[in-house]
């Protein structure tokens, strides 16, 4: 038998080196084993699903014409702590690769390690916040020291399991850095130095593939700079270097919803109409979907006031279903671009205007091989164009794409792709006060806590994003005349709730885009001693802009105003806690060990700062599970110990709506029976209308989609 081995070995060794693939670019495209490729690529994101959803994600993905799958790399989730890396379940980002190659796709790898994305800090482990002398994303080595050194461990990652694209995997491009020319003014010559150190630093892993900077028009050589928008077609100033061809890493299929904010609704024929502009106008030959399945934020996962669902409007919803038309609009495109991919990669380009607002691309190689683009950019009226001693009727805002110069195969504004809607499908409701228990947070007092500082500190630096929750108390001695006394706050967290003597006295909060705000509420002060708690609260950690590292959250004043004197309490003494007591007893947990005293809620509902659990089973069949949480306030759901994220009910939108009221329980999260939801309600809720719901689509004619 053992002669037999070596012969094994030469045979693996030869059918590995088969597979091997040397990808590079030229001024036109992406290189691959020598063949100039046009490809269409969707972000998935493996942490915004789970590994249970991927396989499905991926084929209706393939399915729909997407040739590469995009995603970043999660840092915080990755190294919680410096030196402590997570890669299981949900973190299997090996596992996910894996699965996009045996699916046949390539990958593009966007390991950042800085990588925005509405999640929460950028991405970055809040340590890297306590890291003596550090500034993030700029010529600073300590900083420059833990991207390293994250990034190679990643690119070692990679290597040792033969995913790039060199070694037979299918990892065919990666991105350095992110958007990071949006923040390189603040920074001076510093951050010019820092680009040219990542581009130095990434090329030197020797990964086989080329890399990327996407909006960064000074991406060193040989990075290519890359575009992100809607309308890469108009706004992309081109390649800096001849020789390195036109990429689209980010297409927003949508774009991310806050609370209080609606969903943006980007038409299906919009997208088609960008991506072929970019085709024809700047010779694109890549063009990735942001997102093309957005997912959920589960956990304490998004950024500040990020909703939970994430680009539900992207071909593959929320739920991983299709959105149509526009995952079937796309599908089209992709399938009439592909068509003529050779001409297109090989002809020469020219362009000619067709009418005032109308204009032509052709690409052609040799006599015989011809393709057009006769583009409408007058978005009201229907025109016709003369093109070849032809007349073309172009729709308004569109473009037709002819891939022999005659015939229109595909029109960016006709849409044949049948609409769907989402329909869902209520299955148990938790009406019965005998199937809730709950159990009340406790409002600490200054006596209870352990640090105490004489002035008013800083959120996140307290919380390391263990906790949304940070308590400030406070004793108050009243001996004096104090009529019409009223409590006044100044926050640069998110919400802010008063309490005295464990009376809940008023709250406020403020927005996505006003990043502080005041809270005043009339307040009856006792004679002698009162004690003031003031819960402070973040939703989701701030996700971009310079100096992330310097930003300050929580309270940054507070006073009792009196018709006859004020009192300014900011560099009183002041007691501090660090979340919440269920959180410190994890009454989450599915079996949870921790000496906690539920008890029956009967009538008492609306309470605030309140832990109610019930147990529920799973729905029947295999369409995707929601909880219905419109009757609640604000807070965060867990289901057999896995927080599938924060709600907010309250914070509605200009139509008087909340943002989200629906909200994904995966059907890994489930067991057939028996499952426990836990719900955390921060702001008074009802959960007698909480409801189990099944998700699936419908089209006009009834036909049940998934």
């Amino acid at each position: 038998m053992e002669k037999w081995v070596p012969l094994v070995m030469l045979l693996f060794l030869y059918l590995t080196l088969l597979m091997e693939a040397e990808v590079t670019y030229d001024g036109r495209s992406l290189v691959i084993d020598g063949h100039r490729k046009i490809l269409f690529s969707g972000s998935i994101h493996y942490p915004r699903s789970t590994p249970q959803m991927w396989p499905n994600l991926i084929e209706k993905a393939k399915e729909g014409g997407v040739d590469v799958i995009q995603t970043y790399v999660f840092w915080n989730l990755h190294e919680p702590q410096p030196g402590q890396y997570d890669f299981s379940g949900r973190y299997d980002l090996v596992s996910f690769i894996k699965e996009i190659q045996a699916q046949g796709l390539y990958v593009c790898l966007r390991i950042g390690p800085y990588i925005e994305s509405e999640w929460t800090y950028g991405g970055f482990p809040f340590w890297l916040h306590d890291v003596t002398g550090i500034v993030y994303r700029t010529d600073n080595e300590p900083f420059k020291y833990y991207m390293q050194n994250f990034t190679t461990k990643i690119v070692n990652m990679m290597k040792s399991e033969g995913l790039y694209a060199a070694q037979g995997g299918p990892i065919i491009l990666s991105q350095i850095e992110n958007e990071y020319q949006n923040i390189q003014k603040s920074f001076g010559e510093e951050g010019s130095r820092y680009v040219e150190w990542a581009a130095e630093m990434a090329v030197g892993l020797h990964t086989g593939v080329p890399w990327v900077m996407c909006k960064q028009t000074d991406a060193p050589d040989p990075l290519i700079n890359t575009c992100n928008g809607m309308k890469c077609g108009e706004t992309f100033t081109g390649p800096n270097s001849p020789n390195k061809p036109s990429l689209w890493t980010e297409n927003w299929t949508s774009f991310y919803q806050v609370y209080g904010g609606v969903p943006y609704i980007r038409s299906a024929e919009d997208i088609a109409f960008h991506v072929t502009l970019f085709i024809a106008r700047k010779n694109g030959s890549y063009v990735n979907y942001y997102m093309y399945h957005g997912g959920t934020n589960f956990g304490r996962s998004s950024s500040a006031y990020v909703i939970t669902s994430y680009y539900d409007q992207a071909p593959l919803d929320e739920y991983g279903l299709l959105r149509q038309p526009k995952w079937g609009h796309l599908k089209e495109l992709h399938a009439a671009i592909k068509s003529c991919s050779t001409t297109l990669l090989q002809g020469i380009q020219t362009n000619f205007s067709l009418g005032k607002m109308q204009e032509g691309y052709v690409f052609e190689d040799g006599d015989e091989e011809c393709v057009a683009f006769l583009v409408n950019n007058d978005s009201v009226n229907k025109v016709t164009v003369q093109f070849q001693s032809r007349s073309y009727e172009l729709l308004p805002k569109s473009i037709s794409i002819l891939p022999d110069c005659q015939n229109v195969t595909f029109n960016t504004a006709n849409v044949n792709t049948k609409s769907n809607k989402r329909v869902i499908n209520p299955v148990q409701s938790f009406s019965s006060t005998d199937k809730w228990e709950q159990f009340q947070d406790v409002i600490p007092k200054f006596e209870d806590t352990l640090l105490i500082s004489n002035q008013l500190l800083e959120h996140m630096n307290l919380t390391k994003d263990k906790s949304d929750y940070l308590w400030y108390t406070l004793r108050f001695e009243h001996n004096s005349p104090c009529t019409e006394s009223t409590l006044h706050v100044q926050s640069a967290a998110h919400v802010a709730h008063a309490f005295v003597d464990d009376t809940y006295i008023g709250g406020a909060h403020g927005s996505h885009d006003v990043k502080s705000f005041t809270l005043e509420v009339p307040i009856t002060l006792n004679e002698g001693t009162n004690n003031i708690s003031i819960l402070s609260v973040m939703v989701g950690l701030p996700d971009s802009g310079a100096f992330l590292e310097r930003r300050f959250a929580g309270l940054t004043s507070v006073e009792i105003q009196c018709s006859e004197e004020s009192y300014d309490l900011t560099n009183s003494t002041w007691g501090y806690q660090v979340g919440l007591l269920g959180e410190q007893l994890q009454i989450y947990e599915e079996q949870n060990n921790s000496p906690v005293e539920w008890s029956q809620i009967g009538n008492t509902i609306n309470q605030r700062l309140t832990w109610y659990k019930s147990v529920f089973d799973s729905p029947e069949g295999d369409d995707p599970v929601a909880l219905n949480l419109g009757s609640m306030g604000k807070g965060e759901t867990w289901v057999n110990g896995q927080s599938i994220g924060r709600y907010w009910i309250l914070f509605h939108d200009s139509n008087g709506q909340p943002s989200q009221a629906l909200y994904h329980v995966p059907r890994s999260f489930l067991k057939d029976t028996g499952n426990v939801l836990v719900v955390f309600e921060e702001g008074g809720g009802d959960p007698l209308h909480i409801s189990i719901n099944t998700v699936s689509t419908t089209y006009l004619d009834d036909t049940i989609s998934k």
